[in-house]
C-alpha cells in the first residue's frame, strides 16, 4: 500500500488534477503493478467493481494510464515522466518518489492495439523509428519533427532510409534554412491539417494517429500494428495516397550503396529508375496463387511503373525462368514481395 507521505502528496496533485479518491486509489495501484485488468484493480483496492471502468476512463482521459481495449481490458502505467511533463517544476521530487514505485510493464506483441492517450502515441512514435532495420516512412507535424529531429539525424547516420513527409507544408522548416539532408533520405510537404500522423519501420511495424490525438481534443485514438501483417495497410496508405499528393522539397538518395533492402516495391522501382544499370534482386514473399513462401532471386529484366505510383513491379530472370513480382496484396503477378534487396552484379545473399 502507498505510503502516508505519497499519498498525501498524491492527495494535493489530486485536487490540481481534480482527481477523487477512487482515482488516486486506481491509479497508485496500477502504477506499482506496472498493468491489471479492472477485476485485479478491484481485488486490490477498495473501489467497488461497478465503478471500476468509469475511474480508470477517467485516468485515461487524463493521460495517467493507457486502456489496452482487449478481453478482459488491461490497464497500463504510464511512465510518470510522460505523465506528469506539463505540470509545474515544483513537483518534480513527486514525480521522483512515482518512478520509484513505477514496475514497467511487459507489453504483450498483440498484433493491433488501440491507444487513446498523447504520451502513449508519442512513446510508440519514438518505438517505430528506433526499430526500423532499413527503412522509415514518416508523416509527421512540424512539432514532431523537431521532437524527434536528433532521433531520425541519428536513425538516418546508421543507414536507414527515410521518406519524410511534413505536414502542414505551411509550417515545415523552410529547406534553405533547415538541413534535411541531416535526418532524412526523401522530404515532402502537404498542406492541410487533415493529414495523419504516420510511422511505419520496415513495411510492418506501424502507428496510425490523427493529429487531434496530439492535441487536447477528446476525440483522440492510434492505432498500432506490432508487426503485423497489417501493418502493409498504413505502409500502402502512406505511399499511394499521402506521399502521391505531397511536394518534393528534398531527395538525396543516390550516396546509398548497394545493396539496398526495401519492403515497399515503389520505393525499390523507383531508386532502379533513377539509378540506371544493370541490376539483380532477392525476393522474399509468397506465391500468389498458393499462399506458399518464396525465395526468388534473379536478375531484374524489366520494370512496370506508373506516375501516379500506383502501379510498380519488376520481371525476374531466373534459374526457373521469368518471374513476375509485385508489392502487398499482388493479384496479377507471380510473386507478393514482403523484402527487397537489390544489388549491382549478383543477387544479393540473404541472411537471417
Amino acid at each position: 500500500m502507498p505510503s502516508d507521505d505519497l499519498r498525501g502528496t498524491m492527495e494535493r496533485v489530486g485536487e490540481r488534477f481534480n482527481l477523487g479518491e477512487y482515482e488516486i486509489d486506481a491509479y497508485l495501484t496500477v502504477l506499482e503493478h506496472g498493468q491489471l485488468t479492472a477485476s485485479e484493480i478491484a481485488d486490490r483496492t477498495e473501489i467497488p467493481q461497478p465503478r471500476v471502468y468509469d475511474t480508470v476512463r477517467s485516468l485515461s482521459d487524463r493521460g495517467l494510464v493507457e486502456l489496452r481495449e482487449s478481453r478482459p481490458m488491461k490497464i497500463i502505467a504510464v511512465d510518470p515522466d510522460d505523465a506528469f511533463t506539463d505540470l509545474e517544476s515544483s513537483l518534480s521530487e513527486l514525480v521522483d518518489e512515482l518512478n520509484a514505485r513505477y514496475t514497467a510493464p511487459a507489453r504483450d506483441t498483440e498484433a493491433v492495439s488501440l491507444v487513446k492517450s498523447r504520451s502513449t502515441i508519442l512513446r510508440y512514435l519514438e518505438e517505430v523509428i528506433d526499430a526500423a532495420e532499413y527503412e522509415l516512412a514518416l508523416s509527421l507535424t512540424p512539432d514532431l519533427l523537431e521532437r524527434f529531429e536528433d532521433l531520425l539525424a541519428t536513425r538516418h547516420h546508421q543507414g536507414i532510409s527515410i521518406e519524410l513527409l511534413v505536414t502542414p507544408a505551411a509550417g515545415a522548416p523552410d529547406p534553405d534554412e533547415f538541413e534535411y539532408e541531416r535526418i532524412a533520405t526523401t522530404v515532402r510537404v502537404r498542406r492541410g491539417i487533415t493529414t495523419p500522423v504516420v510511422a511505419v519501420a520496415d513495411g510492418s511495424y506501424s502507428i496510425y494517429a490523427t493529429q487531434d490525438a496530439l492535441r487536447d481534443d477528446q476525440d483522440r485514438y492510434g492505432v498500432i500494428f506490432n508487426r503485423s501483417a497489417l501493418g502493409f495497410l498504413v505502409s500502402g496508405f502512406f505511399g499511394t495516397v499521402l506521399w502521391t499528393t505531397a511536394d518534393e522539397v528534398f531527395a538525396n538518395g543516390e550516396d546509398r550503396p548497394f545493396p539496398r533492402r526495401y519492403s515497399s516495391i515503389r520505393r525499390a522501382v523507383k531508386d532502379l529508375i533513377e539509378e540506371g544499370g544493370e541490376f539483380y534482386a532477392t525476393i522474399e514473399g509468397r506465391d500468389v496463387e498458393t499462399g506458399t513462401p518464396r525465395l526468388v532471386r534473379g536478375q531484374v529484366t524489366d520494370i512496370s511503373f506508373e506516375m501516379t505510383e500506383e502501379v510498380a513491379g519488376l520481371t525476374l530472370e531466373t534459374d526457373d525462368g521469368e518471374v513476375t513480382v509485385g508489392g502487398q496484396v499482388a493479384a496479377y503477378e507471380d510473386v507478393e514481395a514482403h523484402e527487397i534487396t537489390i544489388g549491382r552484379d549478383e543477387p544479393p545473399a540473404v541472411d537471417r
